[in-house]
């Protein structure tokens, strides 16, 4: 999530640029994405290989699972790197207009990933058996080769971002300062989301296992949903940022307007198609009775607020990005999740101890706030702001 606040910051001023058709500022914000995501990647990578059973601790009581977790993230600690460089060019590719590439790029390392967890996990094809270290194997050697693939079809093929070393690295220390007025609370908004996203795995983890489990299954269910609309998210970020980058705000309003509701609309859609598919979905899963009915009730509850939760990632990510209004976000983001979300899930789990359903319900409460603050900020069309203005090197 550091990555991506980080990749995601840098993209604002990208699709502002390429409104204008300023190569050579694209061309210098990128420097500082690769720059910096180099740096937080082996800050991260020290950190993991420095205490990995302590941060295996903080999110599970259950000593099989954190030795586990512990063998896994000392081996995928090592993609950090090479995922950090796959973002700079990806969020830089889609910034310009070309999201077909990365597309293409993580259907093929999605692929390797998912025959190497075949081969590593159960020992297939003569490999041995290496269970979670063999995932993360898979994972490690599938990031590699993403990174590698990507960068080199730029360079091929991306005349915009195939930049020098020399074109990477012209700036002056006052262009990156000025850069990370926006950059910086980005990352603080991503920042927030993941370590709140955080404190609430840990707290699932320590209400038990298969209250921990019941969250993993619907987590993931969520994400297959999510993951259809995510270049929807993508799509206004660009299309907003390239409008005002080329001086048209009037542009931008009548994206931010059509966008939103069509996150609505999707997730009604998808919402009524969760609510349909979930108990398909739950048969796929090989554990307890517990674990399914607490799962089925969460289901229905994501399929309830679906479309309340696509509208506020579209408003944060595709809407205040795009138009530059990071810190608006940021704040946004923060309050809602740290003063209303956690709050209320630490209260429910271990103050009434409610069932992990419950719990969970209680976290809805946080997006609907998250939505109506972000719908009172497009509305004041105080969210447009020019980035690239007095943004020289």
């Amino acid at each position: 999530m550091f990555l991506i606040g980080l990749c995601a910051g840098c993209s604002v001023f990208i699709a502002q640029f390429w409104g204008k058709k300023d190569i050579i500022n694209i061309k210098r914000i990128l420097g500082i994405g690769l720059v910096s995501v180099i740096l937080v990647s082996t800050v991260f990578m020290i950190v993991g290989f420095l205490y990995p059973t302590k941060i295996m601790a903080l999110f599970n009581h259950d000593k099989l699972v954190a030795e586990l977790g512990t063998a896994y993230l000392q081996i995928v600690l090592a993609s950090y790197l090479f995922t950090g460089i796959t973002f700079v060019y990806s969020f830089a590719l889609r910034s310009i207009g070309n999201a077909f590439l990365p597309m293409l790029i993580s259907f093929v390392a999605l692929i390797v990933n998912t025959i190497l967890n075949y081969v590593f996990i159960f020992g297939n094809w003569g490999a041995p058996a290496l269970g979670v270290k063999g995932a993360a194997l898979a994972t490690l050697i599938a990031r590699v080769l993403e990174a590698a693939i990507l960068v080199v079809l730029v360079y091929m093929r991306n005349k915009v971002l195939a930049a020098s070393v020399g074109e990477l690295f012209d700036f002056t220390l006052s262009f990156v300062q000025k850069a990370y007025r926006t950059i910086f609370p980005v990352i603080l908004n991503d920042m927030c989301w993941a370590l709140a996203s955080l404190v609430y795995i840990a707290v699932y983890g320590r209400m038990g296992t298969q209250e921990i489990a019941a969250i993993q299954i619907c987590n993931t269910v969520n994400n297959l949903f999510m993951v259809v609309i995510f270049g929807l998210f993508s799509a206004a970020a660009v299309m907003i940022g390239n409008s005002i980058g080329a001086e048209k705000e009037w542009l931008a309003q009548q994206y931010a307007r059509k966008f939103s509701l069509l996150s609505v609309a999707v997730g009604i859609l998808l919402g009524l198609l969760i609510a349909a598919t979930s108990p398909l979905m739950l048969k796929f899963y090989n554990v307890s009775t517990v674990v399914k009915n607490s799962s089925q009730i969460i289901l229905i509850i994501i399929s309830l607020v679906f479309f309340i939760r696509i509208l506020g990632v579209m408003l944060i990510v595709g809407v205040l990005r795009g138009g530059g209004d990071a810190t608006y976000a940021f704040l946004i983001e923060g309050f809602t999740m740290w003063f209303i979300g956690v709050p209320l899930t630490v209260l429910g789990a271990f103050v009434f101890h409610f069932p992990v359903y419950v719990v969970y319900g209680l976290t809805v409460i946080e997006e609907i706030a998250k939505c109506f603050l972000s719908l009172l900020r497009l509305k004041s069309g105080r969210w447009i702001k020019n980035v690239t203005r007095n943004l020289t090197a």
